[in-house]
């Protein structure tokens, strides 16, 4: 058994005005850092193109339909002030949606033991209406309801880690019953949700919101406390990842400080609870990280933890 890296030539056509965080320079910082010798067993990948209607597990199709007739013929166009679209963006978000699905797929078929996803645009924030946050389509969700639906599973749980708040993965599972959501974030901090007493339809969402400069110390004690202990209870049949590492002390969008290091424990730490739980199962999809240094060193941390624990 391998990790699988997922990734396309059509995620760095996904280009954002410049200056923006969100940019093309994000990913070939990650293939720089995956391109080491130590990631050499890596089963590497083409992202497919997922089919629209894949996008319809979570989004109406009214507004597929209209981001696909957002994006530009040429140049750059704002979505919102945060979320903007180029000639390249419809492909490259098939491309991250295709990604997360095939890896489902790959890791229930049993042909992988776990992989990451090195796509884009991120997800976490999209909700079943609305575009923000950089993200177009909950890449993650739509992977979750796909084991759902496609697979026949029956508990999938959602560890989201980035320094923001998945609020648009929460909207798109917050009625789904088979699903648990866990997530840490910073707050306050945009976009301002992720309340402990956001919970979900059916108690299927855990929010751990974590002061600025909470550190490792209080990020491990979070999940030690609060959301590994839920996840275990919860017993997944898979586990899928938003990878934000836009928690790191040298981002320049949020102040929680945590290092390296951290990614790697709570890598490990799912590990043992798909490895319980799940047969190893895990897909981890790329969420934020704007520090190109620090997100290509996170992202190199959280990747070699799933390699030797998926061998």
């Amino acid at each position: 058994m391998t990790t699988a890296l997922y990734s396309h030539a059509d995620s760095h056509a996904h280009v954002t005005p410049p200056g923006h965080p969100e940019r093309v320079e994000r990913l070939e910082a990650i293939t720089a850092a995956l391109s080491d010798d130590r990631f050499s067993a890596l089963d590497r990948r083409d992202a497919p193109m997922a089919d629209p209607s894949e996008l319809l597990r979570c989004h109406p199709e009214s507004y597929v339909t209209r981001i696909e007739a957002a994006i530009p013929t040429e140049g750059s166009r704002a979505l919102d002030a945060d979320t903007h679209v180029s000639p390249g963006s419809w492909a490259a978000a098939l491309r991250a949606v295709g990604a997360a699905g095939a890896a489902v797929d790959a890791v229930l078929d049993d042909e992988i033991a776990n992989a990451f996803c090195a796509t884009r645009p991120p997800g976490h924030h999209a909700e079943a209406e609305k575009s923000m946050g950089f993200c177009l389509f909950g890449n993650a969700a739509i992977a979750a309801k796909r084991a759902l639906d496609q697979h026949g599973l029956s508990r999938v749980a959602v560890v989201d880690f980035d320094v923001h708040h998945g609020n648009g993965t929460q909207d798109l599972l917050w009625d789904e019953a088979h699903t648990l959501l866990v997530g840490s974030h910073q707050m306050p901090l945009w976009p301002g949700t992720g309340d402990r007493d956001e919970t979900g339809a059916y108690g299927n969402v855990m929010n751990l919101p974590l002061s600025p400069g909470t550190g490792s110390a209080g990020f491990r004690r979070a999940w030690k406390t609060h959301g590994l202990p839920a996840l275990d209870s919860f017993a997944p049949e898979l586990i899928v990842i938003s990878a934000g590492f836009d928690a790191h002390e040298d981002d320049p969008l949020a102040q929680l400080a945590l290092k390296e290091a951290d990614f790697a424990w709570i890598t490990e730490a799912l590990c043992d609870l798909a490895d319980t739980h799940a047969d190893g199962r895990i897909v981890s999809t790329l969420e934020g990280g704007y520090d190109l240094n620090a997100l290509a060193a996170s992202t190199a941390a959280h990747v070699d933890v799933l390699m030797r624990r998926g061998q």
